[in-house]
């Protein structure tokens, strides 16, 4: 009698583990954050396009399936690279991009969400990313100059149109996520959340309850934590590994619905990235990192 064994995937960001968004789509809880392969203050291309491209190629290649990018990194530039670097698309992976920032230079954002100005960003970044549908579309910013019902139903009009498969929120409190789940179901909720920056915990945890996934933006950033002392700084030393890998294993072991998107423009930075996946923090370790502040 032969016996088979099933193969073990052993590319790192699959090591990560994997969530479903909405009803339909599975990702692995390490994704790519797509905004620093444009130029300085996120405006203009990258000082390094060949190096772009391989670092977009390189992250399908370790296992990432989620790319996160905005119509406002360049603008445009990082979605334009998206698509020469990876067109025709894995069948795996996933594209989530964002609109409601305005750019006007170097690392400066304002918010617009007039209904008219989504829809014609979405449209938009069909054609730049050259797809048909765009699997996650999500409103970068809620305008406070806008009836926050207006923004969140033209995503729901989106959604019904074929245009946009599923809707995530960006920097929101609980209770903008409830009011939009009123209007479209919310698939992913994209705020600021790493060791030293947590003020999102109610929303992670809101998320969690209602297994929505959890997207934290600047997910490595370790501040003094990762300074000779820190609680990171510590337990990089004692596992072999580096401060933000230790951020990143913090993360993936805080919530099952935790999926960070750290981004850079070289291939060696996103590699050690993405070797922090596998990585098991003691209880111990997790005990003194969630107590360092």
């Amino acid at each position: 009698m032969s016996t088979s064994a099933t193969a073990v995937d052993d590319r790192p960001a699959v090591q990560s583990g994997q969530l479903r968004l909405g009803d339909a789509l599975s990702v692995n809880r390490l994704g790519f954050g797509a905004m620093r392969i444009t130029g300085p203050g996120v405006w203009g291309p990258p000082a390094d396009h060949d190096e772009a491209i391989r670092v977009l190629r390189r992250a399908v290649e370790l296992g990432v399936n989620l790319i996160d990018t905005a119509d406002s990194y360049g603008p445009n530039i990082s979605e334009e690279l998206i698509r020469e670097a990876l067109y025709p698309y894995p069948e795996e992976l996933v594209l989530a991009t964002k609109a409601g920032l305005l750019r006007t230079g170097p690392d400066e954002f304002h918010a617009f969400g007039r209904p008219d100005y989504l829809r014609q960003q979405c449209e938009m970044s069909l054609r730049r990313l050259g797809v048909e549908r765009i699997d996650l579309f999500q409103l970068h910013r809620v305008d406070p100059t806008v009836p926050a019902a207006d923004q969140f139903g033209v995503l729901a009009d989106l959604q019904k149109e074929g245009k946009i498969r599923l809707v995530g929120l960006s920097e929101v409190c609980v209770d903008t996520i409830t009011e939009a789940a009123e209007i479209v179901d919310i698939a992913s909720v994209q705020n600021r959340y790493n060791l030293i920056d947590r003020k999102s915990d109610d929303v992670l945890r809101y998320c969690t309850e209602r297994n929505i996934a959890f997207i934290p933006w600047a997910p490595i950033d370790a501040g003094d934590l990762a300074k000779p002392g820190g609680a990171a700084y510590e337990a990089a030393e004692r596992l072999g590994a580096t401060s933000a890998q230790i951020a990143l294993a913090w993360l993936l072991q805080r919530s099952s619905r935790m999926l960070p998107i750290p981004g850079t423009s070289t291939v060696a930075h996103l590699e050690e990235n993405c070797a922090a996946a596998p990585l098991k923090l003691d209880l111990k370790t997790v005990e003194a990192l969630d107590e360092a502040l």
